[in-house]
């Protein structure tokens, strides 16, 4: 069997999450307006599959087609009379279950590979003889030849996603380096691009020079249309002795049905906002335009406090090696009016809060730019992984200008982080039952502050286009130096530019340490109605969890690679940033700590995150169904199967088609499988 690294356990936890009575509320045009959100999430969530490995899609298109031709319980039957223990059969399970929830066949928490913790030729006596290969055998045996041996692989190199010998990624070719992802970047910054909604596929020519493609993803191709401002971006250029293309089309057919369904919210929007929004989302999503995103996002921005929430598109680095590129994700949800009320508060306390963080005035924005914050109930949450809370957009002109949403999951914090005192590791004993008690209040002080104070604060220095900078050069000192400041942002630059590979993780951290700071103060306590020993009690246990955290954590470092899998802003101060980062990142066995033996205890008690069961809505003349699943792997397959009721089948061709269309990139699979064009 594998390493236990490599799997998740037939007793991994399994959540539903509950939105009925927030679903229940809402007005049928609301219900529309959140079923076509939805929709439109759940079809881009499929992209993922295609950003994450060579292998995903025909994985998940195999998977789908043996649901949905057997359910579990009938699948269940065939395993065991193939000679399949029921352990083997629930670890069957538990696997499909993982590459639904995580869009693919590694771990969106901690980008690590995970394999199904059964004897391969037992899985193969499965699938040939299930009801899906009697239906369709070419397609399903095709598909095994295609996935089966990558699917169990645990060669070095594709145990992490990672850039060149480092891992797997789709992002970029398998033959791009690091060297590649920076010249990339370089190249798109000269041309003011957006690496969010690109992948990079680089191939040599008949002259020995490297040829790039910049792919954007698109619903159009590079035909010409009446489309300037892309346009006349999409043509071939010369830049640092490289051949680059930018070309579009990148997911066409997925992000088809994407728009489809955006016009059909945009007729039930409860605002001019909203209308406006979904229009420039359209026209994002059919063009290959960010700009066009980010003027959606201006206007959602401007959406003050509606009723059904939810935004849509190439958000996240976290999971592009070199840390540009967005992971498709899309969630929907509806108001929690009793803890946004907290939030509120909180919001109305911001600005006198920022003057209590150590840094000073002229590293805040000259305005804060009061911003929403709600609690929430997700209904739908489409990508690799849902969170507890967002602070979007991640524009960074946007977010110094126009300001920002935040949001905290009230349902996904209610069931994703909920803990069983058997399974507590690393505590005392007299600290497990406070650490329960209070886990989930402090969580949600913690994703306050993280969101609100911790990604809401600071402000980039930067000299735009004309020379113009947006800081005193004279006045302004570096508290680091106590000199002027020597670096910033030239026009075009991002933090995740230049900050790259750790830009995300960095900011995490930042966020998270302005939390446990303001934490302490008495007046955001008393915001989330904490006083007195309860108070003390909820500073102690977030304080608590976050040294908890950063020990289970070490479970994402890789000795071999001497590198974290996914984990001085305000100056653009890489250099001495970076340097920051690397010495508190660094995992030595240098006592007293002795990190690198702590992390062998830790691989050994790790707890695998937990799944979530997300429910489907379904139009049934001109009423939404909100339809649930029960809590366990079965249930989360029975979701996905009823997912796509009207075009599943298409769908998984679509997958495997434009991932065929690519393998040559990757080498394998190299073999295109029968009766796949």
């Amino acid at each position: 069997m594998a390493d236990t690294q490599y799997i998740l356990p037939n007793d991994i936890g399994v959540s539903s999450l509950d939105c009925r009575e927030a679903f229940r509320l809402l007005l049928p045009t609301e219900r529309l307006y959140a079923h076509h959100l939805s929709r439109a999430a759940w079809y881009g969530g499929l992209a993922v599959l295609l950003q994450t490995s060579p292998e995903a899609p025909y994985i998940y298109a195999l998977l789908s087609r043996l649901f949905r031709a057997q359910d579990p319980d009938q699948l269940r039957q065939h395993a065991l009379a193939e000679g399949l223990t029921e352990e083997e059969y629930q670890a069957f399970l538990v696997y499909t279950a993982g590459v639904y929830s995580n869009m693919g066949n590694y771990k969106s928490f901690g980008d690590t590979k995970f394999v199904p913790n059964l004897p391969k030729e037992k899985l193969e006596r499965v699938i040939l003889g299930s009801k899906a290969a009697e239906q369709h055998p070419e397609e399903v045996r095709g598909l095994w030849q295609t996935c089966g041996e990558l699917m169990f692989s645990l060669e070095s190199r594709l145990r992490h996603l990672g850039l060149g010998k480092e891992g797997i990624t789709t992002y970029f070719s398998g033959n791009c380096t690091m060297e590649d992802a920076k010249l990339a970047q370089d190249f798109l910054d000269s041309q003011n691009l957006s690496a969010y909604n690109t992948r990079l596929f680089k191939e040599v020519g008949q002259d020995g020079k490297p040829c790039y493609e910049v792919r954007l993803a698109s619903v159009l191709s590079t035909e010409a249309i009446l489309d300037s401002e892309m346009n006349s971006k999409l043509k071939s250029y010369e830049f640092q002795g490289s051949n680059f293309r930018v070309t579009r089309g990148d997911y066409a057919p997925i992000l088809q049905k994407v728009v489809e369904h955006l016009e059909k919210a945009k007729a039930y929007a409860a605002t001019s906002h909203q209308e406006q929004m979904l229009a420039q989302y359209i026209e994002s999503f059919t063009h290959g335009s960010i700009e066009a995103h980010k003027k959606g996002s201006r206007f959602w921005i401007q959406d003050k406090g509606p009723i059904v929430e939810s935004y849509i598109g190439f958000i996240e680095s976290y999971r592009d090696p070199f840390g540009s590129r967005g992971e498709f994700e899309g969630f929907v949800a509806m108001v929690n009016k009793a803890m946004s009320a907290k939030f509120e508060w909180l919001v109305a306390s911001a600005e006198q809060l920022l003057k209590e963080l150590p840094w000073p005035p002229a590293f805040e924005k000259d305005k804060f730019l009061t911003p929403d914050f709600t609690s929430l109930d997700v209904l739908t949450f489409a990508g690799s992984g849902i969170p507890a809370g967002i602070n979007i957009p991640n524009y960074d002109d946007l977010r110094q200008t126009e300001g920002f949403k935040n949001v905290s999951l009230g349902n996904v914090l209610a069931v994703a982080y909920a803990t069983q005192r058997e399974k507590l590791t690393f505590l005392e004993e007299e600290d497990k039952d406070l650490y329960i008690r209070w886990k989930g209040p402090s969580f949600d002080v913690q994703v306050g502050l993280h969101e609100l104070l911790g990604h809401g604060s600071g402000k980039l220095f930067v000299q735009d286009e004309k020379g113009a900078f947006n800081f005193d050069q004279e006045t302004v000192i570096n508290p680091e130096t106590g000199e002027q400041i020597q670096s910033w942002y030239r026009s075009g630059e991002t933090w995740d530019s230049k900050f790259s590979t750790i830009a995300s993780s960095y900011e995490e951290c930042r966020a998270e340490s302005v939390g446990l700071y303001l934490c302490l103060n008495p007046q955001v306590l008393e915001i989330f109605g904490f006083e007195g020993a309860d108070a003390e009690d909820v500073v102690y246990v977030n304080w608590l969890n976050m040294v908890r955290a950063g020990l289970l954590a070490l479970e994402f470092y890789t000795p071999e690679a001497s590198s974290w899998r996914q984990v001085l802003k305000s100056t653009g101060d890489v250099a001495g940033g970076r340097a920051l980062y690397e010495g508190y990142a660094a995992v030595t066995d240098a006592p007293p700590e002795c990190f690198l033996s702590l992390r062998d205890t830790v691989l050994l008690r790790k707890e695998a995150r937990k799944l979530i069961v997300q429910p489907n809505t379904r139009l049934k003349g001109s009423e939404v169904q909100l339809l649930e699943y029960e809590a366990s792997a079965a249930g989360l397959i029975r979701s996905f199967s009823e997912r796509f009721p009207e075009d599943g089948p298409e769908l998984e061709e679509i997958l495997t088609q434009l991932a065929t269309a690519d393998a040559r990139f990757w080498k394998c699979p190299s073999e295109t499988p029968s009766g796949q064009a």
